[in-house]
């Protein structure tokens, strides 16, 4: 009985450590460059043996634009491209979620106000405040 056991704890620690194998764990680096200048500007780029690849060139602190690339489970090439700067991080990229078209309804309505200046009333004043204050 207890070889059967042995045996079934053999198969299920084999089994276990297939599924969890991670085959980028392996991975390296095929391509690293980066230069830093005592002026601020600077630039870097890597490449990984898996398909990870990144750049990014800048002014230290001020602005920086780059972009970075790896493959998805699905074997297509994932591309993000960004600028930093004084307006913020901005990526831009395939893979990045947008914003669900506006309804026709919430369309009209901002047309109509557009359209449709709000209407302010005029301030009633009493006579003699009138008098004082013109």
């Amino acid at each position: 009985m207890f070889r059967y056991l042995l045996v079934a704890s053999a198969v299920l620690a084999c089994a276990f450590g297939a599924a969890t194998y991670n085959q980028e764990a392996g991975a390296y680096i095929t391509k690293l460059g980066s230069d830093i200048q005592p002026e601020g500007n600077y630039n870097y780029q890597y490449e990984t043996s898996n398909g990870i690849a990144a750049q990014e060139s800048g002014i230290g602190g001020n602005h920086a634009t780059g972009g970075f690339s790896w493959y998805s489970p699905e074997g297509e090439l994932v591309q993000i491209s960004y600028v930093a700067d004084e307006n913020g991080y901005q990526p831009q990229g395939a893979l990045l979620p947008t914003p669900p078209p506006i309804p026709a309804a919430i369309l009209k309505s901002l047309e109509y106000i557009r359209t449709h200046p709000q209407y302010v009333e005029q301030e009633y004043r009493r006579p003699a405040l009138k008098k004082l204050f013109g």
